[in-house]
């Protein structure tokens, strides 16, 4: 299977990585073993995440830079991170608690609002850590459970074989105990005691072809997963299995967000979908632009943006329901976004960190 289209569209955005004559003669280190380097210029960097930790917001890209601002984004400081893989995703439950994830299969914690992090898991124990789980889960299973499981170890060992080449893409907690991390191939973790344990969910995702799993949301009491080929899963709380769900669109999708009253997911080619039955049945939304939507966030007075992998910016007044583009001084392609002060927007990609005002 050819790389995850959110890890190569990613890639595209962060062009500024590591390589070039001079790391040539360099002795090789492994970046789970090189903390992330100070940088004056890190805000400057490609960043692939954004997120609030109360009223501060907090970044992370390339080479485990991870960065806060506490005036709106005006100014940028540098977090203490263990290792330099690059990172994709953030998750803050709370002003002070804070997970991220991203290549090698790198899972981080903070206690301090994003000021410094420490590693949970990475590849180099992921897919042991699923052997295990899955060879104890068989060695109790009834018959009735046995092939499901058989095949959810058959993968483990997959995983466990590739070492720390499979990235984790995103990243959700709702509280400080229970959170979900997705990713390639199919990965999907959960853990239910603030990422000190994580177990495997292979064995309870309907997603038989290993897609790539591009974000993971709670959302009105529920959870859900999208990724490639329009999967789109939800969680089913008698049976705790997370169930696909039809949508009329089979492309990739590479987020999803939402609130009581509406799911919205969106993807390649400007594709965005609506549904207000929890996923039950969808529509279709004009969105006028061709480019990959990669990034959404609700603003403070209820409206809805999405960007797209172009710099496009598209507003909804109208909780989802119809999408107008913005006319903007610049345009700045956007992995992730945040509303900043009022009137303004923060946002993280190929040029670092961004601030512009909306009209």
């Amino acid at each position: 299977m050819a790389m995850p289209c959110r890890r190569a569209l990613l890639l595209s955005l962060l062009l500024a990585m590591a390589g070039g004559s001079g790391l040539a003669a360099q002795p090789f280190k492994d970046v789970l073993d090189t903390p992330a380097q100070p940088s004056a210029l890190a805000s400057r960097a490609p960043l692939a995440a954004l997120a609030k930790a109360g009223a501060r917001l907090v970044a992370a890209g390339q080479r485990g830079h991870i960065l806060y601002s506490d005036d709106q984004g005006k100014t940028w400081h540098q977090a203490a991170v263990p290792l330099s893989s690059d990172l994709l995703a953030l998750s803050f439950p709370s002003a002070q608690l804070g997970w991220a994830v991203g290549h090698d299969g790198v899972i981080l914690a903070s206690s301090d609002a994003g000021k410094s992090w420490h590693r949970q898991l990475d590849g180099r124990q992921l897919g042991a850590q699923m052997v295990a789980f899955y060879e104890q889960a068989l060695n109790a299973a009834p018959p009735a459970e046995r092939k499901r499981l058989e095949a959810a170890l058959a993968e483990a060992r997959r995983f466990a074989a590739q070492g720390a080449e499979n990235p984790l893409l995103d990243v959700w907690f709702a509280d400080a105990r229970q959170g979900y991390a997705v990713g390639a191939f199919g990965l999907f973790l959960q853990t239910r005691d603030g990422g000190l344990h994580w177990e495997p969910l292979l064995h309870l995702a309907d997603n038989p072809k290993a897609l790539h799993l591009y974000a993971v949301r709670g959302l009105a009491g529920s959870v859900y997963a999208v990724g490639e080929q329009g999967l789109a899963l939800r969680l089913d709380a008698q049976s705790g299995r997370f169930e696909a769900m039809s949508l009329p669109y089979q492309g990739t999708l590479f987020g999803i967000t939402g609130d009581a009253a509406m799911l919205l997911v969106h993807g390649l080619r400007g594709n965005a979908l609506r549904s207000t039955d929890a996923g039950r049945s969808w529509s279709a939304i004009p969105t006028g632009v061709q480019a990959g939507l990669t990034a959404h966030a609700r603003l403070a007075d209820g409206s809805w943006l999405l960007a797209s992998q172009s710099g496009q910016l598209l507003l909804s007044r109208d909780a989802g329901q119809s999408f107008q583009a913005l006319k903007l001084d610049r345009t700045l392609p956007a992995a992730a976004l945040a509303e900043g002060a009022p009137r303004s927007l923060v946002l993280v990609g190929a040029r670092g960190a961004q601030t512009i005002s909306l009209p």
